[in-house]
């Protein structure tokens, strides 16, 4: 009896693995300001599905920055687990959680972090070349990556060279070209007017869903949370659902 209640737990965290992009259990973290303690998360448990869209939202300082960052192993938690693609990242040291974050996770920020000394191509790029992909293979696929992304016309252009819609369709190349498992997207049209942000969003969602890359946004639009299938909310330090 017992070795089937083992096959059938082996079996079902097979079948949880094959759907989740990433989970984290009982995650919290507090910062030490001189000797006072500050908590920003008291026990956060989430599970993203592959393929799915959750937005996260919550005030200013509420720590969806600081959710984002710990999900992406940016930063180390004070207690509680990380896992992606079923790896749990808190038992990784930096280089393998290095190597995991590129094999599986692309990064979109509010403010879109592009290297001003390299070319477009050579922005998205770079977390192949970082895995040691061929230069002409790394290249190829970041040029198919910014035509699909309406950008093969500026190819060549350094990001000074280019418009704040273009940089961060440019930081969504880079954080799709490696087609990761999760997009980890932290306000990610926050920098951007009205028009061009709903341009931008409208495009993370289209690749999304034609990629089946898992999508999770920090934000306090509630226009670009709305269009999520999950809307969760950051409340003194746990999440509910919105």
């Amino acid at each position: 009896m017992s070795d089937a209640r083992g096959a059938t737990s082996e079996m079902s965290g097979v079948r949880r693995e094959a759907t989740t992009a990433l989970a984290c259990r009982g995650l919290r973290k507090i910062y030490l300001q001189g000797r006072v303690e500050v908590p920003v998360l008291l026990g956060v448990d989430l599970t993203v599905g592959k393929g799915e869209h959750v937005a996260i939202v919550g005030a200013s300082g509420s720590g969806k920055s600081t959710l984002l960052h710990l999900l992406g192993g940016l930063d180390s938690a004070t207690a509680g687990e990380v896992e992606i693609g079923g790896r749990d990242i808190q038992s990784l040291n930096e280089a393998q959680r290095g190597e995991l974050r590129n094999q599986t996770l692309g990064f979109v920020y509010q403010f879109h972090h592009l290297l001003p000394e390299f070319t477009a191509i050579e922005n998205v790029a770079m977390p192949l070349l970082i895995r040691r992909m061929r230069p002409a293979e790394a290249h190829a696929r970041a040029v198919e990556m910014l035509q699909r992304v309406g950008l093969g016309h500026r190819l060549e252009h350094a990001p000074s060279e280019l418009s704040g819609g273009e940089r961060q369709r440019v930081a969504i190349a880079r954080a799709l070209v490696t087609k990761p498992a999760c997009v980890l997207a932290d306000e990610p049209t926050g920098n951007l007017d009205r028009q061009t942000a709903s341009e931008v969003f409208a495009l993370m969602l289209e690749l999304n869903r034609g990629l089946g890359t898992s999508l999770v946004i920090a934000t306090h639009d509630s226009e670009i949370a709305a269009h999520a299938a999950r809307i969760l909310r950051l409340v003194d330090g746990v999440l509910q659902a919105a």
